[in-house]
């Protein structure tokens, strides 16, 4: 099993991270791996999602099922995708009045080694860079503080 576990301190306030994780559609436009994104169904606080990545000529989709609290917390679940095991939690606790604290807790495992092969490097790759990802994001949408 991989895990990864990413925080940060950013001068932006949780909801305005909150937008920014839970736009999926968005996320083709900001983060270089991602070739697609499709929204399957949006119901109240449940989003179903998929993401096509693509990176070094490896081209792959996952879909997850993402729990809102919003402005507090995403939760992820793997619906379906190249992985046996896959789940997460964004969190976003305000810190003062203009700031907070974005934190990404993922687990993973792939659904074979020779997926975990061909895939692994690659989404090791994605999960390690999606806490600076957002942070730039923030910057564009928001602008510099």
């Amino acid at each position: 099993m991989n895990s990864i576990t990413r925080s940060a301190l950013v001068p932006y306030t949780p909801h305005e991270m909150f937008v920014l994780v839970i736009d999926a559609s968005a996320y083709p436009r900001f983060m270089p791996w991602c070739s697609g994104s499709e929204i399957l169904s949006h119901e109240n606080d449940e989003m179903v999602a998929r993401l096509d990545f693509s990176v070094g000529g490896i081209s792959r989709s996952f879909t997850t099922r993402n729990h809102h609290q919003p402005d507090a917390a995403v939760s992820i679940q793997l619906v379906d995708g190249p992985f046996s095991q896959l789940q997460g939690c964004w969190r976003f606790e305000p810190l003062g009045e203009e700031g907070c604290k974005i934190s990404l807790f993922m687990e993973y495992d792939f659904s074979s080694k020779v997926v975990g092969m061909a895939v692994g490097p690659v989404f090791n790759q994605i999960a390690n860079s999606l806490v600076d990802a957002f942070q730039k994001r923030a910057v564009e949408v928001y602008g510099q503080r």
